[in-house]
């Protein structure tokens, strides 16, 4: 097997590394060419890892012709949002390899189609879902860059497909479990976002862990309802790819979308939040594409709707909290 991973930001270039480790050759494809002469010469990615050494195997290019020469794996690292003007560009092109397998590294929602990354990649680069996996679950990239232990899951509805990214991806550290239910994968990652973004502004407002559990536990309330109404198995919710994920971002300072809450709840406008950092918070933009989506489904998302109002429609934080305090009582499902 023969990776090429499109996009070197943190996680991008972590999972080239992981894919390395376990004896995957893969080459990173990077869009500034100081960061492929980084990776090349230095072995290092010091804008997104600092400090840390990547594997002397691991090749870098600014070139997707030549990156993805020969793959098996093709690797999908964008933001969600420019996934599938840059997905048609490779395809148009004619540079993605017949036959492999095309494998979404992102946890974001379409703005306009509400569409899930899966479902963009099939369509942009006109592939059968069989040829579609997602990598979802408790992926803080720093740790895993750093080789701390962790889990993920690999969900494609090929069982033989999935299996093959498991085997390419599976390192002494990093440890991949196999799924089907490639919904449940994209719904958890993608709307965990949103909940970790509730969590950090709650903390930004200096409010305390009572409130976070709260949060996170109505928050995986949203992810099942929105799930069960689009057929995702509410065990994979419950697992890495759901709960799993949902506690690293709502509970590590290294989750962007957890910063970016914090600085929120602190009193900084969205415009100085995202000037001030170059990674993707993916739930920043994906917000409005959960609340349509669980609007369109009719599925009740009050933390969302509420995160969304305050990213996109000047709703105050402090007036967001007293929105979510004063729903009224009801029971518990």
């Amino acid at each position: 097997m023969k990776a090429a991973v499109l996009g070197a930001g943190s996680w991008g270039t972590t999972f080239a590394q992981v894919l390395c480790d376990a004896g995957t050759p893969t080459v990173l494809c990077c869009r500034r060419p100081e960061i492929a002469d980084a990776v090349n010469g230095d072995h290092r990615n010091p804008g997104r890892l600092p400090g840390v050494p990547l594997p002397p195997a691991l090749t870098a290019t600014c070139d997707p012709a030549q990156a993805l020469a020969g793959a098996d794996l093709v690797v999908l690292a964008v933001p969600a949002q420019s996934l599938r003007a840059n997905l048609a560009a490779w395809a148009g092109a004619g540079l993605l390899p017949p036959g492999a397998l095309l494998v979404s590294l992102m946890k974001g929602v379409e703005l306009g189609t509400c569409s899930r990354m899966s479902e963009v990649i099939a369509q942009a680069a006109d592939v059968p879902a069989r040829r579609v996996a997602v990598v979802s679950g408790p992926n803080l990239a720093l740790e895993i860059a750093r080789r701390q232990h962790a889990a993920t899951v690999v969900a494609c509805t090929d069982d033989r497909a999935a299996e093959q990214l498991q085997e390419a991806c599976h390192t002494a550290y990093f440890r991949p479990y196999t799924n089907h239910d490639v919904i449940g994968c994209e719904l958890g990652g993608a709307i965990k976002n949103v909940i970790a973004l509730a969590v950090g502004i709650a903390i930004g407002m200096g409010l305390g862990d009572n409130t976070r559990a709260m949060l996170m536990t109505r928050g995986l309330a949203e992810i099942s309802r929105l799930g069960e109404a689009l057929g995702a198995d509410q065990r994979t919710l419950s697992g890495l790819a759901g709960l799993g994920d949902l506690a690293a971002s709502c509970s590590s300072p290294l989750s962007r979308n957890r910063a970016v809450g914090e600085a929120l709840g602190r009193g900084s406008s969205l415009d100085e939040v995202l000037a001030s950092t170059t990674e993707t918070a993916e739930g920043v933009k994906s917000s409005q594409a959960i609340r349509e989506l669980a609007r369109k489904h009719g599925v009740e998302m009050p933390i969302t709707e509420v995160i969304a109002a305050v990213l996109h429609e000047g709703l105050a934080v402090n007036q967001a909290a007293l929105l979510l305090a004063g729903r009224p009582a009801t029971r518990e499902r």
